[in-house]
């Protein structure tokens, strides 16, 4: 079988006397290049038969086929369950730069420009160990902001206005991870409601930037235009040190299940493209219809070249793979680690030197697969965002309902220690892609305001949308003027945030949730494109007040070293209580964290094991062979009472400053207290000390 390196002449190349375009298919019998006239895209300048090259590659020149060139592909081929050959459709070539729709409602490929000038402004290549990432779109995040002229509003020259850098480096976040900017389009179901695929996770092609989320001047300069904009936002971002991640949806397509539309892939090899059986039934992991099916070669090919395409030529930093276990099955759709495209990725030097983020699941049989993925992939960690969410809220809610706490700090602990036993030593604690909140589900605000999810505005009678939220009213559902329940929720709120910040592993949040936004209960707003998903930036005092603690708690961890290990991290006992606590000589070259209870000595096994014992303190250090050593104190505290707390009394320890507290969204008074000193601890908050 034919590697990912035998595939030559696909997709366009300019030549001496116009273009030639290359076109796979394993299946074809005939295939037709057509060019459109750009005065007209339902006139036809010239049809090139094409011919049939190494390994199914169909080739075809014409001198038409220069930069604002329109072209579609036709292909024949035999009939059968698992083909869709018309030789009289127009189709979407797979490595199309820009797509354009006719007023009949057609899709024609543009040849564009790929010429910019970066002008010296290089890739920030922030460490990963001091990530931290702003899940954002694009469109919701300008949208309403005013400060932004109105004609840039919710585009990529929006994202990349000085206002909105402005607020991006002021919070203090490294790096920006856009949902799909791949050209996407709406499901028909959804058009026929009145909704559109407001996320975009429907790729229509793997190449071309989403032309709606250019300004309207690029849109009228045609698609060579979208695409500069695009760059120019990167270029933007990139000189404030902004890294910009992409999420790509490499799993489905927008042809969706089979008697969907023949759009491009489905026309010209069904049978290669898609995961399907011998009697043409489509194999759907991903619950939208279709998979791709990366098992062969050449459509593995297509997902590299689709990274190397936004990696190199704009400078795209780094990857989130929707669905990424899908990716990984192979030709008996089973998931397999040591998948051919996964190490593609990793061993080719363009695509291994961007960040690769893993959503390491998917929806078909064994599609679960957290820790799995190999060394240089990171992970998105639902186990964390559950483990967060339970602790500082489920478990309130039982304690209130039922005066007993069901969980200790055990598993609390694991999160913050980088969710050792999810992933191997050699990977964490950087695997580990830790969050409270995604696009996908409540807000931070929801999370906290709302016990059950508010969908019917979605159209499926409240039938979409997770059921396993993990979350706590507080007494109250949605809205409320009760003082007693608003204090309760910014506090849950800003203490998911603080263990989020003081967890190994790298940070991410969710657009937003920095101003306390909210969906009004709503936990899969996929399909509303208005004020319902856009950041409303008209912000009130208590917003502020979160912006600014939000802010503060993000510098506390670029400031502290000790709070973002790198590699080995050596506890100085057991965090599980599977046995004994155990004393060992720390290695040099290992982070440190050290576990107390409330009462400053050293966890034991008992401590551990009692779902009571709802107080915590670690102290978190560099690794002893550092020369500028750092060493921070977090103390978590998980119960609705006040709590003494004597800090530990350590030989090696002049004293805690402490410099944030979940307690209040103001900056704490600046004070230290001494090793064994005791302290008063609010109720279901987190403190983080510096350590001198």
């Amino acid at each position: 079988m034919p590697g990912y390196e035998t595939f030559f002449d696909i997709g366009y190349r300019r030549t001496n006397t116009g273009g030639q375009i290359g076109v796979w298919s394993a299946n074809a019998t005939a295939m037709t290049l057509r060019v459109w006239s750009a005065k007209d895209p339902d006139w036809v300048d010239e049809t090139v038969h094409m011919t049939c090259g190494s390994h199914g590659v169909w080739v075809a020149h014409s001198d038409f086929l220069v930069p604002g060139a329109l072209y579609t592909i036709r292909a024949d081929g035999p009939e059968g369950p698992t083909h869709v050959f018309d030789a009289e459709r127009d189709l979407i070539d797979p490595y199309a730069r820009g797509l354009i729709r006719t007023n009949s409602g057609d899709y024609r490929c543009v040849v564009v420009e790929s010429d910019f000038d970066w002008e010296g402004v290089a890739k920030p290549n922030t460490p990963l160990g001091e990530t931290v990432i702003y899940e954002a779109h694009v469109k919701g995040l300008t949208s309403a902001r005013v400060d932004i002229p109105e004609e840039l509003r919710g585009t990529y020259a929006g994202l990349g206005h000085p206002a909105m850098i402005e607020h991006l480096t002021g919070l203090g976040v490294t790096a920006v991870e856009l949902l799909p900017v791949h050209h996407f389009i709406s499901e028909e179901r959804l058009r026929k409601q009145g909704l559109d695929n407001y996320w975009g996770y429907n790729s229509l092609n793997f190449f071309s930037p989403h032309p709606a989320y250019a300004t309207r001047t690029s849109i009228g300069d045609g698609r060579s235009a979208v695409l500069r904009e695009f760059k120019t936002m990167v270029k933007s971002l990139h000189a404030a040190g902004i890294e910009v991640f992409l999420d790509v949806v490499y799993n489905h397509t927008a042809e969706g299940g089979f008697g969907g539309p023949s759009l491009s892939f489905r026309g010209l090899d069904n049978e290669s493209y898609y995961r399907q059986t011998d009697d043409g039934e489509y194999i759907d992991t991903t619950g939208c219809g279709n998979s791709l099916n990366t098992s062969v070669p050449a459509v593995g090919r297509l997902v590299l070249d689709s990274l190397r395409f936004w990696a190199e030529e704009c400078q795209i930093d780094g990857f989130r793979f929707d669905l990424a276990a899908e990716l990984g099955r192979g030709a008996d759709h089973v998931f397999e680690v040591d998948h051919p495209l996964f190490h593609a990725m990793l061993s080719d030097p363009v695509i291994s030197s961007t960040k690769l983020i893993a959503e390491p699941w998917d929806v078909g049989m064994g599609g679960w697969q957290v820790g799995n993925f190999l060394i240089g992939f990171e992970e998105w960690n639902d186990g964390y965002r559950d483990t967060a969410r339970e602790f500082w809220l489920r478990d309130v809610a039982e304690e209130r309902a039922w005066g007993t706490s069901p969980q200790g700090v055990g598993q609390l602990a694991n999160r913050l220690a980088g969710s050792a036993g999810t992933f191997s030593p050699e990977r964490a604690p950087l695997a580990s892609v830790n969050f409270i909140t995604a696009h996908d589900g409540f807000t931070l605000a929801d999370v906290v305001s709302f016990d059950t999810k508010h969908n019917r505005a979605n159209g499926e009678e409240n039938r979409d949308g997770s059921d396993h939220n993990l979350s706590f009213n507080f007494g109250h559902e949605g809205f409320t003027s009760e003082d007693s329940i608003i204090v309760d929720r910014r506090r849950a709120m800003r203490s998911m945030l603080g263990t989020l910040f003081t967890s190994a592993g790298i940070p991410m949040i969710t657009a937003g949730d920095e101003l306390g936004r909210t969906q009004h209960g709503n936990n899969n707003a996929y399909c509303h494109d208005s004020a319902l998903t856009w950041i409303d930036w008209e912000l009130s005092d208590w917003q502020r007040a979160h912006l600014d603690a939000v802010t503060r708690l993000i510098a506390i961890r670029r400031e502290n070293p000790a709070l973002r290990p790198t590699g080995k991290v050596h506890p100085s006992q057991e965090i599980s209580p599977a046995g004994r606590p155990r004393q060992a000589r720390t290695p040099s070259d290992a982070a440190t964290m050290d576990w107390y209870s409330a009462d400053g000595t050293l966890m034991t096994l008992e401590n551990w094991q009692d779902s009571q014992e709802r107080t915590l303190q670690y102290l978190a250090g560099t690794p002893a062979q550092e020369s500028n050593g750092n060493r921070v104190l977090v103390l978590v505290h998980g119960v609705e009472e006040s709590v003494e707390v004597q800090l530990p009394k350590r030989t090696d320890v002049t004293g805690f400053t402490l410099l944030w507290d979940s307690s209040h969204a103001a900056a704490p008074e600046a004070r230290t207290w001494s090793p064994g000193e005791t302290i008063a601890v609010g109720p279901t908050s987190i403190l983080i000390f510096a350590v001198a």
